[in-house]
């Protein structure tokens, strides 16, 4: 199975910018995408971004398009979410999860495997 670890997360000023970094171990052969999710307190999971194993298509909530991006590494595992323009709402506990499957990326119940979370707090 697939083992993901989220980091990078931290206290940043709104306008501030993070580095999320997500590694991932384990099976990932099978995997046909990473994403990013995020979860505020009393709010459902919400789609980031995701990237497909290969880094070459990408995908993006409308809301977060211009001022996030995605990227993975080349020769390994590991894929990171650059926040630019951070608005007191991007607070949240970010995961990273993997889905074997393209039939709805933007959906969590998709994803099979997630990591614990790592969390983003931007201050006014």
């Amino acid at each position: 199975q697939v083992q993901l670890v989220e980091s990078g997360g931290g206290l940043v000023q709104a306008g501030g910018s993070l580095r999320l970094s997500c590694a991932a171990s384990g099976r990932t052969n099978t995997q046909y995408a990473m994403g990013w999710f995020r979860q505020a307190p009393g709010k459902e999971r919400e789609f980031v971004a995701a990237i497909s194993w290969t880094g070459r298509r990408t995908y993006y909530a409308d809301s977060m398009k211009s001022r996030f991006t995605i990227s993975r590494e080349n020769n390994n595992n590991t894929v990171y979410l650059q926040m630019n323009s951070l608005k007191p709402e991007d607070t949240a506990v970010y995961y990273c999860a993997s889905t074997d499957t393209s039939r709805s990326i933007r959906t969590p119940a998709e994803y099979n495997y997630w990591g614990r979370g790592t969390r983003v707090t931007v201050s006014s």
